[in-house]
């Protein structure tokens, strides 16, 4: 789903560069350091109820299409779960790459 009009997209915080041009005037520094997490749960089914119930962007972009898109968009997350799963044992396993913010403020 896009961000409403006006407004960047949240997504690009993990840019360095969008960093600078929100913080960058008021910042001592800025400092960021790519980090890993694993998401872990007890399916893919399991993390898609989740993040359907509790993430907004994916709670809203649901709600946003009728059943048989409905139906496309988790077909597609379960493809990408499988194809990104590091576990065998039928739980869920997907690495993923953050970045780590740190500003100091003048």
């Amino acid at each position: 789903m896009p961000p409403p009009a006006g407004v960047k997209s949240p997504a690009l915080w993990g840019t360095r560069d969008r960093l600078v041009e929100m913080f960058g005037l008021a910042a001592v520094s800025i400092e960021t350091e790519p980090r890993n997490f694993n998401f872990r749960y007890r399916s893919a089914e399991h993390w898609l109820d989740v993040f359907k119930t509790y993430y907004g962007p994916m709670l809203k972009a649901f709600a946003a299409l009728d059943e048989p898109k409905q139906n496309g968009l988790r077909n597609d997350l379960h493809a990408l779960i499988a194809r990104m799963n590091k576990a065998n044992d039928g739980t869920m396993v997907v690495p993923s790459e953050y970045l780590e913010v740190v500003i100091t403020k003048r």
